[in-house]
């Protein structure tokens, strides 16, 4: 949800949800149906920018067909669209380009995460780590979908790292889950 939305929904969270909002010309809105039009008018306008951005990326690819920076910001724009197959295709040709970009990896894991491919996450999310060892959201990543595979040794081990790497997020699992 946009900032503007979620400050919309917490002003109006206020008032009564089955207060009328807005009355006259003989129609009566509730603030929940107004907040609800706000939220889908505000989803298609986001929708509308990334269609925009995956054409505008496209057009560039078709233009320089070796830019990897433009299939990843296209497959990360998929992946906002919910289109997980393209943007791991988006991602895979990224790293044909650029094997050396960890976030590639990185990126195509949380986009398998998605179609419940939690061992080809795994496996990216650790090629990533081999490329970059030094950044801790890729051991977090790992973790968690270890933990989801029900690998909890393995998940406690990339999130002692993540935290040693100074990750507060992955110091407190590793007090809650893993003593």
């Amino acid at each position: 949800m946009s900032r503007r939305t979620t400050a919309l929904a917490a002003a109006l969270s206020l008032l009564a949800l089955g207060s009328p909002f807005m009355t006259g010309c003989g129609a009566q809105t509730t603030i929940a149906e107004w907040v609800s039009n706000q939220v889908a008018e505000s989803d298609s306008a986001e929708r509308r920018a990334l269609k925009d951005e995956i054409a505008e990326l496209t057009k560039l690819i078709e233009t320089n067909p070796q830019d990897a920076a433009a299939y990843f910001n296209r497959g990360n724009a998929k992946s906002d669209l919910k289109d997980y197959q393209g943007a791991i295709s988006d991602y895979t040709k990224a790293i044909e380009i650029n094997p050396q970009y960890a976030a590639n990896y990185n990126n195509r894991g949380l986009a398998k995460i998605d179609l419940k491919d939690y061992k080809g996450a795994v496996a990216d999310y650790t090629k990533a780590i081999a490329i970059n060892p030094q950044y801790a959201y890729y051991y977090m990543n790992r973790g968690i979908t270890r933990e989801n595979i029900g690998d909890l040794k393995g998940a406690c081990a990339d999130w002692r790292k993540a935290s040693s790497l100074g990750e507060k997020d992955a110091a407190g699992w590793v007090r809650e889950q893993c003593q």
